[in-house]
């Protein structure tokens, strides 16, 4: 009458080739993703309805016309500031759109704005039919941002982030 008791081992969970897959998977995983960075831009569109204020604002506006055959910068509206021609196309590179130049004559615009202390962030990008996406996505690019040293370190300054889009009049016709 004497029931013999067992006793009752605890039941160990043996996860060792679990945690094997887990060390082999996670790495193959994570190598494996695409990171992708996505910036967003905002965009202006023109105003259909102030046409009042429009016409005044027109005349204070920073436009940049980018053409097939190059790059002109207007401030303000109608005064042309630079041409910037396309660079030519060498054994390497195809013919494209000099960001540099631009860049430097975006920031001496900034330049004498600042010393009559006028704080401009718009721009008004317009564009022909026939240029690129790339060189209308490296032309905002441009316009944004550039950048400088500052005290030995390269630093990102904010030129004209307020970007609104448009169609380039017809060469030799007023901007």
């Amino acid at each position: 009458m004497f029931s013999k008791r067992r006793e009752m081992e605890e039941a160990d969970i043996d996860i060792t080739a679990f945690m094997n897959l887990m060390i082999v998977l996670v790495p193959v995983l994570l190598m494996s993703m695409v990171f992708n960075h996505i910036s967003i831009l905002e965009l202006n569109l023109p105003d259909l309805t102030g046409a009042q204020t429009a016409s005044a604002e027109k005349n204070r506006q920073l436009e940049v016309v980018v053409r097939e055959s190059g790059i002109e910068v207007y401030y303000p509206s109608g005064n042309l500031v630079k041409t910037i021609a396309k660079k030519e196309a060498t054994d390497d590179k195809a013919a494209h759109h000099d960001f540099a130049q631009l860049s430097d004559v975006l920031q001496e615009i900034k330049r004498r704005l600042a010393a009559k202390k006028i704080d401009k962030k718009d721009v008004l990008l317009l564009s022909e039919a026939g240029v690129t996406y790339q060189s209308l996505v490296s032309t905002m690019d441009t316009v944004r941002s550039a950048k400088t040293v500052v005290v030995a370190e390269a630093v990102e300054v904010e030129l004209f982030p307020d970007i609104s889009l448009g169609d380039a009049p017809k060469k030799g016709g007023k901007s």
